[in-house]
């Protein structure tokens, strides 16, 4: 199995969060502003911007300041990375549990011959 990077933990630790979460959520659906980003938490600008810090260090989103207005974009690779990791630890467990299954049906065999 592929030996994964710091830049894989740093996504599950930002998505460990489900205010993270749900700018990631949004964010699928196109760029936003902080304020628009942060309308819906009832949170100050302070606090709502370290999750922002903690996503952008992470690389799951970047930020671009235009005038006073910063607008935050997804970016998709360490997503990407994150659901390769998914789909292989998917693989490994439908392996265990097919040979799992396949031990069962040996031992039923045996059983019903006895």
């Amino acid at each position: 199995m592929e030996n994964y990077s710091a830049s894989l933990n740093n996504v599950f630790h930002a998505l460990a969060d489900p205010t993270r979460r749900s700018v990631i959520a949004r964010l699928g659906s196109g760029s936003a502003s902080i304020k628009e980003l942060a309308e819906p938490f009832g949170l100050g600008l302070p606090s709502f911007l370290k999750h922002i810090k903690v996503l952008e260090s992470s690389g799951l989103i970047a930020s671009e300041k235009v005038g006073r207005v910063r607008t935050c974009k997804l970016k998709h690779e360490n997503l990407t990375a994150a659901q390769k990791w998914f789909d292989e630890q998917r693989m490994v467990w439908e392996n265990r549990y097919e040979n799992l299954d396949n031990l069962l049906t040996t031992l039923k065999g045996e059983e019903s011959e006895s």
